[in-house]
């Protein structure tokens, strides 16, 4: 298997069937050009597994808004977050809320369809968390700071052969969290984050280094840190992206080594 973005350089003209596939036989011969590993029925089923989580994971956000923006048209404010919804819940239900019976009966849908949604998203958690203590690998990677059970399932669902990459780097590269380059005449200019490859691992990476910089403030010696010294000097979001670069950099030497995390 080879990554289409690979082949179409070697399209001549006009796209059709013979010249996709003159231009795969092309590709095949070129020893840059890499292939695609195939995933296993395992991965298949987890990735699967984690797809269905984002989706839910997005009709709550969404049911939360709607309930949220509902009730703020007739003057029953909450504050922000996942965290308030249950309040914000009970309110629907209390008599002292000023809201008309057909505002109420269309909010109480909206609350039962998030409370179920809730309780499904949570067994799909606990699937992956299973998942987690039957693989060896998930262990290990458990070890690292900001990465939890969620984040290590979806790099052993997403990522066929971890071994196939011959450095971090590679692997961060694979990931989208290195800088695009487009240099020319022997300078370097680096932009963006290329943001290629897998969406949902470099996402979760990028929360887990959020948290990780938010947990790590209020830690004595941090301005002296190597994090610390990146967001002295950069924008906080920045500075998460390459903490992001040196935790999929971890990771790749966790599972390769085979090995669990040490901190420095």
């Amino acid at each position: 298997m080879i990554p289409a973005s690979y082949v179409k350089p070697y399209v001549a003209r006009q796209k059709n069937d013979a010249a996709d596939a003159a231009a795969i036989c092309e590709a095949v011969t070129r020893p840059v050009v890499r292939s695609a590993p195939i995933k296993s029925l395992a991965q298949q089923a987890a990735r699967v597994v984690h797809r269905t989580h984002e989706l839910l994971s997005r009709q709550r956000v969404s049911l939360i808004n709607a309930i949220r923006g509902h009730m703020a048209e007739f003057g029953v404010i909450a504050a922000a977050g996942p965290q308030h919804v249950g309040a914000l819940i009970e309110r629907i239900s209390h008599p002292a809320t000023p809201l008309p019976d057909m505002v109420r009966a269309a909010l109480n849908i909206l609350a039962d369809q998030l409370v179920a949604l809730s309780k499904q998203i949570d067994a799909l958690e606990a699937q992956m968390r299973r998942h987690c203590r039957e693989e060896p690998e998930a262990a290990r990677l458990l070890t690292i700071p900001s990465i939890g059970p969620i984040t290590t399932s979806a790099i052993l669902a997403g990522v066929p052969d971890i071994r196939g990459f011959k450095s971090g780097r590679d692997f961060a590269a694979w990931l989208g969290l290195v800088p695009r380059q487009n240099s020319s005449g022997g300078k370097e200019r680096l932009g963006r984050i290329t943001k290629m490859g897998d969406r949902t691992i470099r996402r979760l990476l990028v929360i887990g280094a959020m948290s990780t910089i938010r947990w790590s403030r209020s830690k004595e010696n941090f301005a002296d840190s190597w994090l610390g010294q990146i967001i002295a000097r950069k924008p906080i979001k920045l500075a998460a992206v390459a903490l992001a670069n040196n935790m999929a950099r971890i990771v790749w030497a966790v599972i390769t080594r085979e090995e669990t995390y040490r901190a420095a």
